[in-house]
């Protein structure tokens, strides 16, 4: 399985003001993976973004990453 979290930490790390502030936990069961990014509270409507807009971004990214090992994966923004 592909390390999906270091793809989601590489793209939320690009729009944040605290990239260092910026955790995430992958929790993988065979081709299942939930991955949790959390960011400092200043930075959440950052990587959420207007109407949701960068979140559903990174969510495609990481879809379309997903496809070719045909796994599942979610993502979650935690505050």
């Amino acid at each position: 399985m592909p390390d999906y979290g270091q793809l989601v930490s590489f793209m939320v790390s690009q729009i944040v003001s605290e990239p260092e502030a910026v955790t995430v936990e992958v929790e993988q069961d065979g081709h299942r993976a939930i991955v949790r990014v959390r960011t400092s509270p200043a930075d959440l409507g950052k990587v959420i973004g207007r109407n949701g807009r960068h979140i559903e971004a990174i969510r495609t990214v990481v879809k379309a990453a997903s496809l070719r090992s045909r796994d599942w994966v979610h993502v979650e923004v935690r505050d």
